[in-house]
C-alpha cells in the first residue's frame, strides 16, 4: 500500500478531529462558542431568511420568541415582519451573543427586539406569552431537548407555532427530522408542515 500524500494526511487528520468533535458534542452538547459566531452568518440552503419568515407565518403585531439567535442571522428579517406593533424576544444562554446581536440591532435602527439571557430548559416567561417561536440549528445544543420543547409548549399560546430548522452542514448537533417530530409531539405539539427535500429542513409545529 502506497503512502498518503501530505494533503491526504492533513485531510484524514481533519476528518478524525471533526468526527471526535461530533461525537463529543453528541454526548455532551454545548452552545456554539462566541469566538465562532461568524459561522452562524454562513448562508445555508433551505435555512434562508426568506424561508424562515415564510414558514413562521409571522404577522404584524405578534409577539414571537427566538431561542438561540446567536448574533442575529435570522433575527432582523423576523423582527421586520412583526412590525408594526410586534416584538421579537431573543433568548440565549450566552450574554456575549445577545450583546453582539443588540449592537447589530442598534446599527440597523431595529427597536422591537428584546433580549434575555438564560437556560432554554427553564424559560423565564409566563404561560401563553408568545404567538410563535423559532429555533434554527440550536435545539441539539440544549442538553435535555425534551425539557426545552415542553417549556416552549408552555409559553406558546393555543394555536401558536414553533418552527425548528436543522441542517447537518457545519453542525455537530444536527437533529434528524424523525427524532425532532417524535420529541415535539411528545411535548404536545402537532406537526403541520416541512420545507426542505433532504436532511436540511424547516419544520413547523402547532400547539392546539
Amino acid at each position: 500500500m502506497g503512502r498518503l500524500p501530505r494533503w491526504g494526511k492533513v485531510a484524514a487528520a481533519g476528518g478524525v478531529v471533526l468526527a471526535g468533535v461530533t461525537i463529543s458534542q453528541r454526548v455532551k452538547p454545548l452552545p456554539c462558542p462566541y469566538a465562532l459566531r461568524w459561522m452562524t452568518d454562513i448562508p445555508r440552503p433551505y435555512l434562508t431568511r426568506r424561508k424562515v419568515v415564510e414558514i413562521l407565518e409571522a404577522q404584524p403585531g405578534e409577539r414571537a420568541l427566538e431561542v438561540g439567535p446567536g448574533p442575529g442571522y435570522h433575527t432582523f428579517a423576523v423582527a421586520e415582519r412583526l412590525e408594526p406593533g410586534g416584538e421579537l424576544h431573543v433568548f440565549d444562554i450566552q450574554q456575549k451573543m445577545l450583546d453582539a446581536l443588540m449592537q447589530r440591532a442598534a446599527k440597523r435602527g431595529v427597536d422591537n427586539v428584546v433580549p434575555r439571557q438564560g437556560d432554554a430548559r427553564r424559560l423565564p416567561y409566563a404561560d401563553d406569552s408568545f404567538d410563535a417561536a423559532l429555533l434554527v440549528t440550536v435545539l441539539g445544543e440544549i442538553p435535555g431537548q425534551e425539557a426545552a420543547l415542553r417549556e416552549l409548549h408552555r409559553v406558546i399560546r393555543a394555536g401558536g407555532r414553533v418552527v425548528v430548522g436543522e441542517t447537518p452542514a457545519l453542525d455537530p448537533h444536527f437533529v434528524r427530522f424523525p427524532v425532532l417530530r417524535r420529541r415535539a409531539e411528545e411535548a404536545g405539539f402537532r406537526f403541520e408542515h416541512r420545507m426542505g427535500p433532504g436532511l436540511a429542513f424547516l419544520a413547523r409545529f402547532r400547539r392546539d
